[in-house]
């Protein structure tokens, strides 16, 4: 199977948390399988460069503020998107917040933020351009989760916390809304070399560290995560909902090779 610009042509996706990283590889790579693309982050000035990024495919696009732990934002963006293509057919929610702290450290204020955009959001754009599915009697749900969401992150315990509940809001909404011809799956990178990553590896050696404990050996590119949310998102897979794909180099196991 190979994606080409005729994979999803002229289906209409809105990507959240595109302005940058895997967002921004997602908003591209789904223009050059031939999507019409609307961008979302909290800064609309971030987002043009995007959206002439998706333009430069022949791609039709939009960029759109939004902030996805507001109700209100949310509403608007799903209502922008509608008044300029008429539908939605993918939703991938990829929007992510994270810092590194000792839990006992974390302030309230940073449990909240990460609580709010990465599973509150998730919740919010879902339900909003679900109900457009629903009308529509069909659509692609991808929700951008984490492998820390599966084997928990020391350092990051309410980000891994919030990626969970995404993941099971996966499974959920996967068995919830079939009967409506929606589909809900969900991919989970692991480390992938990105501005967020890097801003919580803050030095080479950390940065060296992360990739020994890849079993590939190195960080993943954006790209590849947006190669799997475009298979999610084709029709090549209209008999998943509820699936977890993890991207993440090999897993994580608790036992290591002796060194000879």
């Amino acid at each position: 199977m190979g994606f080409s610009a005729d994979t999803l042509r002229d289906r209409v996706a809105i990507v959240t948390g595109a302005s940058q990283g895997i967002g921004r590889a997602i908003a591209v790579e789904l223009a050059r399988v031939g999507a019409h693309v609307a961008v979302c982050s909290r800064r609309k000035d971030a987002l043009e460069p995007v959206a002439d990024l998706v333009r430069a495919e022949g791609r039709r696009a939009l960029a759109v503020a939004c902030d996805v732990g507001d109700a209100r934002q949310v509403d608007g963006a799903v209502a922008q998107t509608l008044s300029a293509f008429g539908r939605i057919d993918i939703l991938v929610n990829n929007a992510g917040y994270r810092i590194r702290s000792p839990l006992e450290d974390l302030p309230r204020s940073e449990w909240d933020a990460m609580v709010a955009t990465n599973l509150t959001g998730v919740f919010l754009f879902s339900q909003a351009v679900g109900r457009v599915m629903i009308r529509q009697r069909a659509g692609k749900i991808i929700n951008v989760t984490s492998v820390a969401g599966r084997s928990g992150s020391r350092g990051m315990a309410a980000y891994a916390a919030a990626k969970a509940g995404a993941a099971v809001l996966t499974l959920s909404l996967g068995a919830e809304w079939a009967k409506h011809g929606i589909t809900v799956n969900a991919v989970a990178p692991g480390p992938v070399e990105t501005e967020g990553v890097l801003e919580v590896w803050k030095t080479p050696a950390m940065i060296a560290q992360a990739s020994r404990d890849v079993p590939l050996q190195r960080l993943g590119r954006p790209e590849e995560i947006a190669w799997a949310v475009i298979f999610v998102a084709s029709d090549q897979a209209n008999f998943m909902t509820g699936e977890t794909v993890y991207v993440s180099g090999g897993p994580r196991v608790a036992n290591r090779e002796d060194t000879k």
